[in-house]
Order: structure tokens, then sequence, then C-alpha cells
């Protein structure tokens, strides 16, 4: 039964456009102001708080059958969406690996969809802008002019693309019509990589268990006498070794594998050398923290984030290849449908649907055009540079607090400790600590473990982030220990 009303197909306004531009004019205009006040204003407000159960009930209403008035909706918004979002553009969000993002990107992202272009191909100026964007990354990481790449939605995806692009170079242009065969890959990345890297073996067909995790040092780099042994050992047993990982940044803790030295152990094994520098691979635009990268511009790949570092707006990642022929021989197809054409709106081969999976692409190139030409690559390497002062500030008020102890090196930008207790009860205690200071809404640490023990961790991405909000991450973390430690006791 049809529940929908009945329309009179010659009077109905057919198309969405409003009918009277001056209401949304002005709508528009009070969402902006509004959003740069939001911003503008974030110390005052808490980092997070949780949703309440009523509000979330709210998102679970049945799909609407009449619509409603744009600014009743967009009151919504205000009361149920705005004051409980994640909370990383507070300059107090420490959790996880999230930029800040900036007023200027998301401007450009209310011009990207007012535009409403599909990048996946054709010609037109936003392609071109997408591919100055990949022929400026490629150039502060050292790459030749033979280099392409494109925007995704994050490493995750181009991780997953680069292993995409390294088996189909194993194992020749007939994998991609019968598929991977017998063959037994093995891809290999230390214990420190990202969950998604092993992810991205999965889903190319490989099974996870096709990664070898290499183990690390005392400084969380990469063993490559270990990464050796197992090349050997591999092809003892008659598999196939084929791609290495470097990590630029890890998620634990921000280290960096010695990038040139894997470089040369793939050269010398013929495997594909990838680094996943989701946020670490940034830290070439700073001359303080370039050293860092170094061998980073020998990779055949690099996965990174712009909304990362870079404080682009979600999402914004990217996948650089050293040779743009690899990706059209792993995903170009023919389709009568999507011909490319010497003239005309279907000129301007190869389209982005030739260099990945995906089809239907919007226009993330633009926020990142006007981040780079309007803050240039200098101060986007200052933020970094800056993120990294303020973990060590914070380092160094943990080493100064008898309470607190640090769990690894301070390599980067992320500080990862925990306030002291009776080994059975560290862990329990410390992941209470976090839950109460982000309840309360102060900041924003998250957890993780580093050799069995849970550690609070606090990773400076933000291009807000001041000492101050390190000091207050330690003022917070002090008292609700004590207010958990006295109850205890």
């Amino acid at each position: 039964m049809n529940d929908l009303p009945d329309r009179d197909p010659v009077t109905a306004h057919s198309d969405l456009d409003p009918e009277n531009w001056d209401d949304i004019r002005q709508l528009g205009h009070r969402m902006l102001d509004d959003m740069l006040d939001h911003l503008r204003n974030l110390r005052s407000q808490p980092v997070w708080q949780p949703l309440p159960e009523q509000t979330r009930a709210g998102f679970r209403a049945p799909l609407p059958v009449s619509g409603a008035d744009p600014a009743a909706v967009y009151e919504r918004f205000r009361e149920t969406i705005l004051p409980y979002s994640t909370g990383n553009t507070h300059p107090r969000f420490m959790g996880w690996v999230h930029g800040g993002g900036t007023p200027l990107g998301m401007l450009a992202e209310m011009l990207a969809g007012g535009l409403n272009a599909n990048l996946g191909g054709r010609d037109h100026a936003p392609i071109e802008a997408e591919r100055q964007v990949i022929r400026w990354a490629a150039s502060a990481f050292g790459l030749p002019e033979s280099a392409g790449g494109l925007l995704v939605t994050g490493s995750s995806m181009a991780n997953f693309i680069a292993v995409l692009l390294a088996r189909q170079a194993a194992l020749g242009p007939e994998s991609r019509l019968h598929g991977i065969g017998g063959a037994r890959l093995t891809a290999y990345a230390s214990t420190g990589v990202h969950r998604c890297v092993p992810d991205a073996v999965d889903m190319a067909g490989l099974g996870s268990a096709a990664l070898r995790r290499i183990p690390v040092g005392p400084d969380f780099r990469m063993d490559l006498s270990a990464l050796a042994k197992a090349i050997a050992a591999d092809r003892a047993a008659g598999c196939t070794p084929f791609f290495v990982v470097g990590t630029a940044g890890s998620v634990d803790i921000g280290a960096f594998d010695d990038l040139a030295g894997i470089a040369d152990i793939a050269a010398q094994e013929g495997l594909w050398f990838h680094v996943d520098g989701a946020f670490g691979a940034l830290a070439a635009l700073s001359p303080a923290l370039a050293p860092n990268v170094a061998g980073m511009e020998r990779a055949r790949s690099i996965a990174f984030d712009f909304h990362k570092w870079a404080q682009a707006p979600y999402d914004a990642g990217c996948i650089l290849v050293r040779d743009q022929a690899d990706q059209i021989a792993t995903f170009a197809s023919d389709a009568a449908y999507l011909s490319a054409s010497a003239r005309g709106l279907a000129a301007n081969a190869p389209w982005p649907c030739d260099l990945g999976p995906d089809l239907s692409r919007g226009f993330r190139a633009l926020k990142l055009w006007f981040t780079l030409q309007s803050f240039g690559a200098a101060r986007l390497g200052a933020v970094a540079e800056n993120s990294c002062a303020v973990a060590r500030h914070l380092a160094s008020r943990i080493a100064a607090e008898p309470e607190l102890e640090l769990l690894a090196p301070v390599p980067l930008n992320i500080v990862c400790f925990r306030y002291r207790a009776e080994e059975s009860e560290a862990d329990r205690l410390n992941a209470e600590i976090v839950a109460d200071i982000q309840e309360a809404g102060l900041a924003a640490p998250s957890t993780t473990r580093l050799g069995g023990r849970l550690a609070i961790r606090a990773a400076f991405v933000n291009h807000r982030s001041r000492t101050e909000d390190a000091d207050a991450l330690v003022t917070a973390v002090l008292e609700a220990g004590r207010a958990a430690m006295q109850k205890a006791g």
C-alpha cells in the first residue's frame, strides 16, 4: 500500500531548489555565522560530552513522509548534533590521531558542495585541481615527475590500494583476469603497523596471515635483521615475498622505521616498498622533522592523510605512486559508457577512475587546494613541529610528577603514560581516569597497550593545542587519579 500523498504532476514543485532564495540565503548566513562562532569559542566548550539517551532516541525516528522547514531542521542540528560531536576540533582533544580542521577548510567544503562535481573522470577544472594537489604532495615527498596518485577517504583505503598495486606488479596482468591462483605471496611490516595493513592484505585475497609481523627493537623501529631473515625463510618455504611496509609514525607512540634501510632490503629482494605515513609522512614539510622520513623518497607508494597534520576537514586521504603507470595497469578497464575521447567533455584521460577503485568521487581536492596555497608548506610544517613541542612539554611534566610514569619514548607527538598504582589495579584505574576526564569534558586522551600494560595516550595533532592544554591534561589525570585512589582506599 502506498502511504505517500497524492501529488498533482502539473502543479507540484518538481525540483528541489528553494521556492524562496532569500530565505535559504538568510539561513545559510546564519549557519555560517554559527559555525564560525563555534570554532572561535572552542576553548570555552567541553571537549566532548556523552549523548543523552533522550537525544539518542530521537535519531531512531522513522523516515519523514513530508518535508519540514529547513530552519526547523537546522535547529535540530544545533540541539542534537553540534554539542555532541567527536570533539577533535577542540585543542584538548588528544585521543587517536585526528586533525582539528580549519575555518578555511570548512568554507572550501561549502564551495565544493555547491559545485557538486564528480571527480571520477571527464575534462573539467576540479580534476586539474586534484592533479595539482597530487603533484604538490609528490614533490614535497621527493617523488619523480612520473609519480601519480589519488585522493581517497583515508590511509586505510590508500594502504589497500598499495597492496593491490604491489599484487598486480608481482603477478602480472593475467592476475586481473584469473586471480592469484596458487601464488603464495607474503608481505612484511613491523608489529607496530596500523591494523588497516593486515586488513588490506586480507581484502586483497591473500589472507591476513600472509602479512609477517616483524619485531621491533627498544626504539619501536622494525628490526631489519629480522626482516631479512623472514624474507629468506619465506623464499626457502616456496613463498613469494612481494611487499614491505615502512611505518612513518606508528599509531601507538609515533615511531619511525628506518625507511632507508627498508628501501635497501626491498631493492635487494625485489619487493614493492610502501610507506604507511598516515600522519608522519607530512614530517617532510618541516626541516626539523624531515630526517625522520629519510628514505621515503625511494618508496613505490606512500599512504598518508591530509586530514591529520595538514588539518584539512575529513575526509582527505591520499595514495601517492612512484609511477602512475602502475595505477593504470592495476585499475584501468574498458567500458563503452566510460570511454575517453580526444576532445569534448569526455577528454582528459587518464581519468581518476583508471587510477583507483572509485568511479563516483567528490571534490576532496578543493579544501586541500585552498589549504596548501593559503598556509603554505612552511606553516603546515611549523604546525607539526609545534605539536611535537607540546608532546615534549607533556613528557617533561610527567617526568616531574612522582604519581605519573612514562611508558614509552616520545620520538614525535605522542605521549604514553599512566598514573602509578599497584600492578593488579593499574589498568583498571587508568581506564577509569580516561573515561572520567572524557565525560567531564576536560580533555580527551585515548588508551593503548604497551608491553601488556594499559597506557593513557595523548596524541597532539590539532593545530590549536598548546602547552597549557598539556598542563590541563596533567592536572585532570592527577585529580582523577587521586580521587579514584581515595575512593578505593
